[in-house]
């Protein structure tokens, strides 16, 4: 009996999440761009929440190890790492496991700073850590109306959904 799947491609979805507190004296990174803003993410690395997310989301869609067991927040080297090297790193492992990107789908949520100025070269920079065409990385951004951490300004979160192809 032949296989009714065959020569039909594969897909797996995957979601990711990240947050980050806002802190004085910080740079803020977000999708790979240094954003002049008077508070930057605490976090180990650079903070992007945007790059965690979207590494959480490939991974998990891939049956992957999560961002936290790749590139351990208790781990010296990596202390102010470069997200979009982790996501990079990440991305070149869920390649390797036969994996393509149909597309990614990236939203930051938070009351500021706004992201329209800065929309098209975090699509680029995100775009370009998974070797896709720009096209295939959307970002955006929502508020909670001034409801919880984010609404109050505390921090930034973020949320992210891949498709991959086999």
């Amino acid at each position: 009996m032949a296989d009714a799947g065959a020569g039909m491609s594969e897909y797996r979805v995957g979601t990711g999440f990240d947050a980050h507190a806002l802190q004085d004296g910080v740079p803020l990174v977000l999708g790979g761009v240094r954003i002049d803003h008077p508070r930057g993410l605490a976090g180990h690395s650079d903070g992007d929440v945007l790059a965690h997310a979207l590494t959480d989301a490939v991974l998990g869609a891939a049956g992957l190890e999560d961002i936290g067991a790749l590139f351990p927040s208790g781990d010296p080297s990596l202390e102010g790492a470069d997200s979009l090297v982790l996501l990079r790193e990440a991305w070149r492992r869920v390649r390797e496991a036969g994996w393509e990107l149909a597309n990614a789908d990236v939203v930051l949520i938070g009351e500021e700073p706004r992201l329209a100025p800065h929309r098209d070269a975090m699509r680029a920079k995100l775009a370009g850590a998974l070797g896709v065409d720009v096209d295939r990385v959307a970002v955006h951004a929502t508020t909670t109306d001034t409801l919880g951490f984010t609404g109050r300004g505390e921090g930034l979160a973020a949320q992210a959904v891949a498709l991959l192809q086999r």
